[in-house]
């Protein structure tokens, strides 16, 4: 991204369950169920994508490092041509079985990303992350 301060703009990553539904309000949703699920991992399924060790789990994985390392440039690229095209809002969301592990992590790693590389406002939410499986 650039290092120029994109003003007025801003990026909304949100988690989501689909069990729970599709959120009607994203401009863009990628589905994160093919990432391996903590779920079935006994010692974290109490936790969420934000403990340690679920992210961990999730996003560094074979399948969450190459997801990443080809999200990370799209995501950029589309923020970049939203904000050029005067759009004051871009909301991507992820969305795994529950939304309590696997897209979580992938919300969390992609806002690290972000306050590391951008000057943009991000804003995250975890719609379900608190809903009983």
């Amino acid at each position: 991204m650039g290092e120029k301060l994109i003003h007025d703009f801003r990026l909304v990553l949100f988690s989501f369950g689909f069990k729970h539904g599709v959120p009607i309000d994203a401009n863009m949703v990628f589905d994160a169920r093919f990432l391996p699920n903590p779920y079935w991992q006994e010692a974290l399924r109490p936790l969420s994508g934000r403990d340690d060790a679920v992210a961990g789990y999730v996003v560094n994985s074979v399948q969450g490092e190459e997801f990443l390392t080809l999200l990370k440039p799209l995501l950029s690229f589309l923020v970049e041509q939203m904000a050029a095209g005067n759009k004051k809002e871009f909301r991507v969301a992820v969305g795994c079985t529950g939304g309590r592990h696997r897209s979580v992590a992938v919300v969390e790693a992609l806002q690290h990303f972000l306050q590391k590389n951008s000057t943009i406002e991000v804003a995250t939410y975890h719609r379900d992350i608190s809903r009983d499986e």
